[in-house]
């Protein structure tokens, strides 16, 4: 039994993709990566924010099994995500650090109501003491007080902004530390940056929209 598997995690994750897969904005989907934001998460463009500010856009649940076990497997203690949403990919990874024996996981938001939403459900989740919840633009947020070590890095928000929450957290990935980047696809120059040849990085596609990738010694 793990904590992924059994109450009260269990029976909300349920609930959370049900609404998840009810509620997500066709108008967020539907967005070019030219109208996505470019440079900071407040250069959002104005149809952007409309869309995206009631999305309930969420890893899938495959990919949350594999955040889960990407954590289990490599023991990870300390993980950064970038793109909280109501938090179904950081409920994945602080059960992985609770099972892991604990840990610190550091995500950050930009809209205060999915970061409202998000604290609930970690709450409800009873997960709540292992997540450190920054709001505000993740170019700021991740800029500081970061841990000396980060054994994995889940990149999951504004999709443009990749390489540069990359290099924010970049120095403090240790030897074989993990990088998992959803919807990587819609970010040519991080997949170019982790896949090229003397990048630090080895990187393969997993799966239909995620990417993988490992720091090198």
């Amino acid at each position: 039994m793990t904590t992924l598997t059994t109450t009260p995690l269990a029976p909300l994750l349920d609930r959370l993709f049900e609404e998840a897969a009810a509620a997500t904005s066709p108008a967020v989907a539907e967005l070019s990566a030219e109208e996505r934001p470019l440079h900071s998460e407040q250069d959002r463009i104005p149809r952007f924010l409309r869309a995206a500010k009631g999305s309930l856009a969420s890893v899938s649940r495959e990919t949350g099994t594999l955040l889960y076990m990407l954590a289990r497997s490599s023991g990870a203690r300390t993980i950064v995500e970038f793109g909280t949403s109501f938090g179904i990919s950081t409920l994945h990874l602080a059960a992985a650090l609770r099972d892991n024996g604990g840990g610190r996981l550091i995500t950050s938001e930009f809209e205060p109501s999915k970061v409202a939403r998000a604290r609930s459900n970690l709450t409800a989740g009873g997960l709540i003491d292992m997540v450190e919840i920054r709001e505000g633009d993740a170019l700021q947020t991740l800029s500081v007080d970061l841990p000396e070590t980060v054994d994995l890095l889940l990149l999951d928000g504004a999709k443009a902004l990749y390489p540069e929450v990359l290099t924010l957290v970049e120095s403090r990935l240790r030897p074989g530390a993990l990088v998992v980047a959803d919807n990587a696809d819609l970010c040519p120059e991080y997949l170019s940056r982790v896949r090229s040849t003397g990048s630090g990085y080895m990187s393969t596609p997993f799966g239909e929209d995620v990417e993988l990738s490992m720091r090198l010694g």
